[in-house]
């Protein structure tokens, strides 16, 4: 069994400008997985830097509301919502509640900065 606890993964600032801790990944872990799984934490009244993903990526708000941003569409987001990001679609997101805006990014396959361009 393998239990990673989310305080025992250093915290850093994200390409697109997110407070990151990624719980788990296949580069880092000897664990049989695809894709890579991360916290992100983003203030209030911060965006974070349009990029986009040569892979897929799903984002899953835990807490705070946002408005997320993919290619040319906008739509609220909050808690219990999921949110699918295509290959290579231009993204960003907001935080615009009274609370930070934190949610789970999940890429498949597992992030890598050679997949990734910042705007």
């Amino acid at each position: 069994m393998f239990v990673q606890k989310l305080l025992d993964c250093p915290e850093f600032i994200a390409g697109d400008n997110t407070i990151l801790r990624e719980l788990l990944h296949p580069d880092k872990q000897s664990l049989e997985l695809r894709y890579s799984f991360a916290h992100a934490t983003l203030p209030v009244g911060k965006t974070s830097q349009p990029h986009s993903l040569k892979t897929s990526e799903v984002y899953y708000i835990l807490t705070g509301k946002g408005e997320m941003h993919i290619d040319d569409e906008t739509q609220v987001v909050e808690p219990g919502d999921a949110v699918y990001i295509p290959p290579n679609a231009k993204q960003f997101i907001r935080s615009c509640g009274n609370e930070p805006l934190v949610f789970i990014c999940i890429v498949d396959p597992a992030w890598r900065k050679e997949d990734e361009t910042v705007y």
